[in-house]
């Protein structure tokens, strides 16, 4: 059974969707199915890669450079992550990533798209990475058991995070779940509940905080570490210049109340999801 859904025109902090008509077809929703298995599939290996590539020091990549070769190699995959993801929430990269799927499904399974590409990046980041063997600081006793307290406390952060921002919007279900079941993607209004209550982006906080609290300190890592950390305290700047266009003096309203990026703890709401 094919559904006909009619979006609402956008207004300020409120849910925004799309404003035609749509019908599915059982292939388009056999495409959606294939794309969300391979969205989920992907995304789980990239949070494997990374948590396991930062706990380790980088030593998890399978490049084989060395010297300058691998300096390269590797400046490459730390760039191509936040210059790549930047350009994807750019129109023009909105524009590309629609025609991703067939059947002009692209608009419709944007959000699931984003989401394995931006997977693929950290993955090829991770696995492809030369290490370099340099050892600065490794952490023993208590000390270690501090750092892995703090690793385990900033993952857990990310997820309620990404929980307060909307799971689905997040991790690519929004769009490839809405055409499976015969809709067309509805977005929720920016998130002002939980984790936002005490800082505007706290996903790219607790991401920061991962990237600096697993115990192994080689030169590769906190190579990465900085320059991705100098990504997640500049890219949210122009995030929040598309959130004021959007939303207007809502969003601005919210600017006025809320910390920018080191959050105010007392103000938490430990419920999950936007409220």
């Amino acid at each position: 059974m094919n559904d006909r859904i009619t979006k609402k025109k956008p207004l300020a902090n409120q849910g925004i969707g799309i404003t035609e008509d749509r019908r599915y077809s059982i292939l388009h929703r056999a495409v959606a199915l294939l794309y969300g298995i391979a969205c989920h599939s992907i995304f789980l290996a990239a949070i494997a890669s990374m948590a396991i590539g930062l706990y380790t020091g980088m030593a998890i990549g399978i490049g084989k450079f060395s010297g300058w070769p691998a300096v390269i190699a590797n400046l490459g995959l730390i760039l191509q992550f936040p210059l790549v993801h930047s350009l994807m929430l750019s129109r023009p990269g909105r524009m590309l990533l629609e025609r991703l799927a067939p059947f002009g499904l692209g608009r419709d399974l944007s959000t699931t798209i984003f989401a394995i590409m931006a997977s693929l990046q950290l993955l090829s980041a991770f696995l492809l990475w030369s290490p370099s063997g340099i050892v600065w600081f490794n952490p023993q006793g208590a000390l270690r058991i501090a750092f892995l307290s703090a690793y385990a406390f900033s993952w857990l952060l990310l997820v309620k995070s990404l929980f307060d921002a909307d799971i689905a919007l997040q991790s690519g279900s929004l769009g490839w779940w809405s055409v499976f079941r015969g809709r067309r993607p509805q977005f929720k209004p920016f998130p002002t509940g939980g984790l936002f209550q005490a800082c505007r982006q706290p996903i790219y906080f607790s991401f920061s905080l991962i990237l600096w609290t697993a115990p192994e300190f080689t030169l590769d890592r906190v190579v990465l570490a900085s320059a991705w950390t100098i990504y997640c305290l500049i890219g949210p700047v122009f995030k929040e210049q598309r959130f004021f266009t959007r939303y207007g003096n809502a969003f601005r309203a919210y600017q006025a109340k809320v910390p920018y990026w080191l959050p105010r703890f007392n103000f938490i709401n430990l419920r999950f999801g936007n409220r």
